[in-house]
Formats: C-alpha cells, sequence, structure tokens
C-alpha cells in the first residue's frame, strides 16, 4: 500500500518534506503521523489511513513533493513487503578489433595562390582613376580579377556596401577586482505565495486609500484597567481585541466592507458573518489567522484566541482551516512602529485595515491644547465596490467606537 501526499485544499499542489515521524522497518498504526509537510499557509502532518510497517520512505528533508505523490510505501499485516529492485547489470560493450590496414604516405604538393606585393595593390591605371573619383581606398578593395587583381566591379561594389560600425570591444575586468559579499535566497513557500498573492490583488483590485486618526485616550485607560482581569485568565490584552470590535460594527453598519467580488458573474457578494482575519508577523512571512463569527465572542474571547492563534501561527502548527474563510482583515504595524502605511487587500476581501502605533500628540479641545493619545488608521479598499464617501463612513464609525469604548462593551450597533 502507498501513502500518498493527500490535497489538504486551499489550492495546495505541493509540500516541503519537514520532518520524517516514522522509519522504515517501523510498524505503525491507522491514523499514525509519518511525515510532517509545510506547505506555503502552515505545516501538516500526514497520517496513514492503516496499520502496517514502513517498508519504504520516499524522499529525505527538504525534498518538494507534489500532491498525489507517495510519501512512503507500508506492507498490512500479513503482507510481505516486495523485495527491492535490482537494477539490470549493464557489463562493458565488447567492440570487436578490427585489422589495422595502413594507408601509405604520399607526399602532395603544396600549391600557393598567388601573392600580392607587399605594399602593393594589382589593378589598371584605369581602375585606379575610378578609384581616386569615387573616394574609395583601393588598398581596402578585395580584387576578383587574375592574381587578386581589383577590377572596376570590384571598386563600384566597394563603395555601395555599407560601411561597417567600428568594434567594439567589451571592457575588461579590472584587475584585483574586490567581490562585494552578497547572498542569494531562494523564495520558496510563504514567501513565494506572498508574492504571487500581492502581485494578485494589486494588479486586480484597484486600491484606494482612506486615512485617519483616532483619539484613544478613553480607550488606553480602559485597556490598562481591564488588562489586570485578562492576566487573571492568562490572556494578553492588547488594543486589537477592541479594534475588532469597532470593526464589526463598523461592518454592520456598512455591509459593502464585509463582501467580496465575483468578477466572472459580475456581482458583489454580501457577508452576513464576520470572520476577522489577523495578519501575524512571523519568520517565514505574513500569516492571516482567522477568529470566526467574531461578532458572536466577547473582548476577552477574541483576546484569548488572537493569542492561541498567533502562536500557532509562529510555530506553523496552526491547522488549514483556521486560515480560510476571512470576510476582512486587520494587519496591526504599530506593533513594530511606523507612522503610515498603504497595506494591499487580503483577497477574496475588499478592504483591510492598517493599525499604526499610538502617540502622544497635542489636541485642540475647546480651544486648548491638549496631550491625546492618537492612532493613526488606514484603510484600502476596492474601489470596484466601495467609494471613497462608503469608506469614509466606515472610518467615521470605527472612530466613534475607539473614542468611546463605552460604546463597545454596550455593543451598540
Amino acid at each position: 500500500m502507498d501513502i500518498k501526499f493527500p490535497d489538504v485544499g486551499e489550492g495546495i499542489t505541493e509540500g516541503t518534506i519537514v520532518k520524517w515521524l516514522v522509519k522504515e522497518g517501523e510498524d505503525i498504526k491507522a491514523d499514525q503521523a509519518v511525515a510532517e509537510i509545510e506547505t506555503d499557509k502552515a505545516i501538516v502532518e500526514i497520517p496513514s489511513s492503516k496499520a502496517g510497517k514502513i517498508t519504504r520512505l520516499n524522499g529525505k528533508v527538504g525534498d518538494v513533493i507534489k500532491v498525489g505523490s507517495i510519501l512512503a510505501a507500508l506492507a498490512l499485516p500479513g503482507e510481505a513487503a516486495a523485495p527491492p529492485v535490482k537494477p539490470p547489470e549493464v557489463r562493458p560493450e565488447v567492440k570487436p578489433e578490427k585489422p589495422e590496414v595502413r594507408v601509405p604516405e604520399v607526399e602532395i604538393p603544396e600549391v600557393r595562390a598567388p601573392e600580392k606585393a607587399a605594399g602593393r595593390v594589382l589593378a589598371t591605371p584605369s581602375t585606379r582613376r575610378l578609384a581616386r573619383e569615387l573616394g574609395a581606398d583601393i588598398t581596402k578593395v578585395t580584387g576578383t580579377g587574375p592574381g587578386g587583381r581589383v577590377m572596376d566591379e570590384d571598386v563600384r561594389k566597394f563603395m555601395e556596401a555599407p560601411a561597417k560600425p567600428p568594434e567594439v570591444k567589451p571592457p575588461e575586468a579590472a584587475v584585483g577586482e574586490i567581490k562585494l559579499p552578497e547572498e542569494r535566497i531562494q523564495i520558496t513557500g510563504i514567501r513565494k505565495t506572498i508574492g504571487e498573492r500581492m502581485v494578485q490583488s494589486f494588479f486586480t483590485a484597484p486600491h484606494v486609500f482612506s486615512m485617519d486618526e483616532a483619539d484613544v485616550t478613553e480607550l488606553v485607560r480602559l485597556r490598562e484597567k481591564e488588562k489586570k482581569i485578562a492576566e487573571e485568565r492568562g490572556i494578553k490584552l492588547t488594543y486589537l481585541p477592541f479594534i475588532v470590535k469597532a470593526v464589526i460594527i463598523g461592518l454592520k453598519q456598512h455591509p459593502y466592507l464585509n463582501a467580496s467580488m465575483d468578477s466572472k458573474k459580475n456581482e458583489i457578494i454580501l457577508k452576513h458573518y464576520y470572520n476577522i482575519g489577523i495578519a501575524v508577523d512571523t519568520p517565514e512571512g505574513l500569516i492571516v489567522p482567522v477568529i470566526k463569527n467574531a461578532d458572536r465572542k466577547s473582548i476577552l474571547e477574541i483576546a484569548g484566541e488572537m493569542q492561541k492563534l498567533s502562536e500557532e501561527a509562529r510555530s506553523r502548527k496552526i491547522k488549514l482551516p483556521d486560515l480560510k474563510g476571512n470576510t476582512f482583515t486587520i494587519t496591526n504595524i504599530g506593533s513594530i512602529g511606523g507612522l503610515f502605511s498603504t497595506p494591499i487587500i487580503n483577497l477574496p476581501d475588499v478592504a483591510i485595515l492598517g493599525v499604526h502605533r499610538i502617540r502622544d500628540m497635542p489636541v485642540v479641545i475647546e480651544g486648548e491644547i491638549k496631550i491625546r493619545k492618537i492612532l493613526p488608521l488606514v484603510l484600502s479598499f476596492d474601489h470596484r465596490v466601495l467609494d471613497g464617501a462608503q469608506a469614509a463612513r466606515f472610518m467615521n464609525t470605527l472612530k466613534d467606537h475607539l473614542e468611546d469604548p463605552d460604546l463597545l462593551l454596550l455593543d451598540v450597533v
């Protein structure tokens, strides 16, 4: 029986062998994992559907294997392992000896073409006069007459021929040239997939960007107050769960942002469920775990699930179902730094929200300058589906709920 690399969905066509979990000759149980395969989304364990003895492993760690290819051979109980097939013996070809035939050497007299006199061109006075009249350098004309004599026709052909451009020789490498330190890294796995999808998104959806700032001074106070309760439950409470809640309220009020575009049918698909993707920075690149039905979860539940999915994404242990089904995506650049950015839409979504670093900024309130906590926000949206006015209204709703976090706790829609 053969254990094959199955179709794990999401359009995955190949994977890389990360680790063998069994050895040749080892007895395994049904549903026991035999290998870890890295796809462009996660590392998945490939199980055997039946019990038996591993007789052969195909490939080594680092090899790329296609979906449907054989990973390992399994001998079922009571079934003898097929003996290895020996390659046919190749014998060296023996060629029959041929009798040596000697050909008598015959000395052939050397025939030389008549040479031009050094510095002298064979041509008649009339031909030389023709060359002078036409402005031809007779010393460069190839003669076709007897003994290499230059004929009148040779002069005319020489003048009719297009002038050859001067030969340019490539510059020779400098002696003792200094080699600068460089490193080439093959683009594979997640990095390759990110590049392909970003190109697809950018050249498919006409991107427009809406930028604004929210005064989150009250949100900062609320988070400082509630994070102690979260820590007691083993949850790290960041600002993102509050932002997720505010986003969902905005999506419910402005449904065209919670949608996708069916270009083939020329239809906009409005989605009445709220699966929020959260971009996670990993050593291999961005991975976007999805919080399913986020509208039905509390802020602490969202924080706990976000923490769990982020850890699994960074360790590449996240399951494929947790990476699909997104309806809207949030990318948090502020945890690293930066004032503004223009994120690329995570297809099939029609919008993505970039969240940046909260900073202390002077703000005029009722004629007085006060220092407030300001959060920069950037919304990238698909102009095929949304207009700037819709995007601005969504941003206003988002700002209202971030600036007055009591609305989040009440879940006012």
